[in-house]
């Protein structure tokens, strides 16, 4: 895609360290010169008062209108009993492939060097279908959901997707040993769709030995592919892996519509401070475009902020040093220039 071409995307501050952060990853993707329009929309505890729910129907219209949207945090009320606002986004567009990229970079500690893993997680069943029954006094069932429809699916998200990306071997995680069903269901749908893909290296990993191997291994790993709760849980122990959630981006993606959002909280207890760090929901906005086509200005805002991190005098809180949102904001910016 050409700077003429004029791309219209959704944009969801939220709440707490939201707006501040969007509001960030928002000017560096300008500074691109990519050609966007924005159209706010709101979401979360603020609208509450106004439109009685967390997710207003012109937020959800918005984003089908133009198919892509950047998410800020959105805390889930714990009184008002409202639904995850995270959930029902992901049910009501259908974004059933969960994209969690995690990589080293420079400046920031960890214990590892060179990590590159991107986790593909199942986003629509599983033990996450919700469907929980009191059987009897003290006794209760959880079920677990597979099909074959949304196994096949995921499995093929992320085979094009390891294609697309030049990436070279996927590793899929299952318990199938213990839940011969439904992991196995999931098992087999996945060696379908991986049988198309010769060039792609393909191995089986056992969740709990894969957690291990994590740890002693990481970069034995490229592309996971798994279902929704393994999938939750091992795309945060990658995030750990890299120095946590400050840098981890993550996309919410269906066939028709995208919500990329970084994978941190809503912060409430450092919001308005202008000390957030900007950089994981700035990486998210890098996957947006790469996802709309402008894979260029998403080098270049991943180079830039790997440039800031290697220079290492631009540090906010939650990487040791007193830098704002703002002033990494500009550093950023800085380097893009």
């Amino acid at each position: 895609m050409s700077h003429n071409d004029m791309h219209k995307v959704t944009l969801i501050p939220g709440d707490g360290i939201g707006p501040e952060v969007t509001d960030a990853a928002r000017k560096i993707i300008e500074a691109t010169g990519v050609n966007i329009e924005w159209e706010v929309v709101p979401a979360g505890a603020e609208t509450v008062e106004k439109y009685k729910t967390v997710l207003p129907d012109i937020t959800f219209e918005s984003i089908k209108r133009n198919k892509v949207a950047l998410k800020g945090p959105i805390g889930t009320p714990v009184a008002g009993g409202f639904k995850s606002a995270n959930v029902t986004i992901r049910k009501t567009l259908d974004l059933y492939a969960n994209l969690r990229p995690v990589r080293s970079l420079p400046g920031v500690k960890s214990k590892y060097e060179g990590i590159n893993i991107v986790v593909v997680r199942e986003n629509t069943e599983d033990l996450y279908s919700g469907l929980e029954y009191e059987i009897a006094p003290g006794v209760v069932e959880s079920l677990k959901v597979i099909t074959d429809k949304a196994s096949l699916r995921i499995a093929n998200f992320a085979f094009r997707f390891a294609k697309r990306r030049g990436r070279k071997k996927v590793t899929v995680l299952h318990k199938a040993n213990i839940m011969k069903l439904s992991d196995g269901l999931f098992l087999n749908c996945v060696r379908k769709v991986a049988k198309d893909y010769s060039q792609i290296e393909y191995e089986e990993m056992i969740i709990d030995n894969a957690c291990m191997q994590l740890i002693l291994n990481p970069n034995r790993f490229d592309v996971i592919l798994t279902e929704n709760l393994y999938g939750d849980i091992v795309s945060e122990v990658c995030a750990g892996l890299v120095g946590g959630l400050g840098f981890a981006p993550g996309a919410n993606i269906g066939d028709d519509c995208a919500v990329f959002e970084a994978a941190h909280g809503s912060a409430p207890d450092i919001a308005g401070k202008n000390i957030a760090n900007p950089i994981a929901i700035t990486l998210s906005g890098a996957l947006l475009l790469k996802y709309i086509g402008e894979n260029r200005e998403a080098k270049a805002i991943e180079n830039a902020i790997s440039r800031v991190l290697t220079k290492g005098e631009i540090l906010t809180k939650d990487m040791g040093g007193n830098a704002t949102t703002t002033e990494m904001r500009d550093a950023i910016i800085g380097e893009l220039k």
